[in-house]
């Protein structure tokens, strides 16, 4: 397990961002699907919670293959998505990331927002008060993005928002810009599997920064698509947005289960075939070809 803390400090209130993170997540998630990978939403409905009162609910199946480096993709199947699942009760969330391919893969983030320039060291003493952890912080305008995901239009040193004002961000402008919040997100990611968990563990959590930064600094560039818009006006362009990237992203992935499971058997063969210490490199073919001559297996009844 590799858990650290993530805090993103933007140029805009809690209230205001509300609105903004919604308009991002949609349009982001609209913008990288294409060619069948991106972000399938499966469902998306109000929830209530008894201890944090009303939400959001959301599942989607994000797929990333060619997204992967290649020793990954050498353990996984093709056919690949993760299962993402989120509750939204802002200004606070929990998300949690799943693969059926990999039951021994997670990524669990709490987010926690609140109007101050990341400052507040005790922030997640309920959840995490004794574990340790780095705390990483992450400047919109200064870090190097990869070079791939380069906007000009995006970069908050050179946009300047023409219905706030706000824009062409210096280094240090968190030190005296008003308003300012933060991001503070908790991410704990999982990959048990000998010989892997270190490296995949750090890849995860260089990816999850990536998408951080270029996702907060999305929001706050498109601030004067969403500023104006109300909760009910970024609701229905969620929806919309969802409709839109369900059909590029469904029409390319309709997999019989037989494709499913021959997958994945491949995928346990590889994966243990990668994983498994030397010494017993002699039984590995014969573990695989026992798990093929197996075949899938009828569920087990509880």
């Amino acid at each position: 397990m590799l858990l650290k803390e993530y805090r993103i400090c933007m140029p805009l209130t809690v209230d205001e961002y509300k609105i903004g993170q919604l308009y991002m997540i949609s349009k982001h998630s609209h913008e990288q699907s294409d060619r069948g990978e991106g972000v399938e939403v499966v469902q998306n409905e109000p929830f209530q919670d008894p201890h944090h009162g009303n939400g959001q609910f959301t599942e989607k199946r994000v797929y990333l293959n060619s997204k992967l480096p290649s020793w990954a993709r050498a353990v996984v199947p093709k056919i690949f998505y993760v299962t993402e699942k989120a509750w939204n009760y802002y200004p606070y969330t929990i998300t949690e990331y799943t693969c059926s391919f990999l039951p021994k893969f997670s990524i669990h983030i709490e987010t926690k927002y609140e109007d101050n320039k990341g400052s507040n060291n005790s922030i997640f003493d309920n959840e995490a008060k004794d574990l340790e952890r780095e705390v990483c912080f992450i400047d919109i305008a200064c870090d190097e993005i990869p070079e791939r995901y380069y906007k000009e239009s995006e970069d908050p040193k050179h946009f300047k928002s023409e219905k706030t004002g706000r824009g062409q961000l210096r280094e240090g402008w968190r030190d005296s810009h008003q308003p300012i919040m933060c991001s503070y997100k908790l991410v704990t990611v999982k990959f048990e599997v000998w010989g892997l968990q270190t490296r995949v563990e750090q890849f995860v959590h260089k990816v999850v920064r990536d998408i951080l930064l270029i996702g907060h600094r999305q929001a706050f560039a498109w601030v004067d698509e969403w500023y104006d818009m109300t909760m009910d006006d970024v609701r229905e362009y969620e929806k919309s947005m969802h409709e839109q990237t369900n059909i590029k992203v469904c029409s390319q992935h309709s997999p019989t289960l037989d494709d499913i499971e021959g997958h994945a058997q491949t995928s346990v063969c590889r994966l243990f075939k990668a994983s498994c210490p030397p010494y017993v490199k002699q039984t590995r073919k014969p573990i695989c070809q026992t798990l093929k001559m197996l075949g899938p297996q009828p569920p087990v009844k509880t």
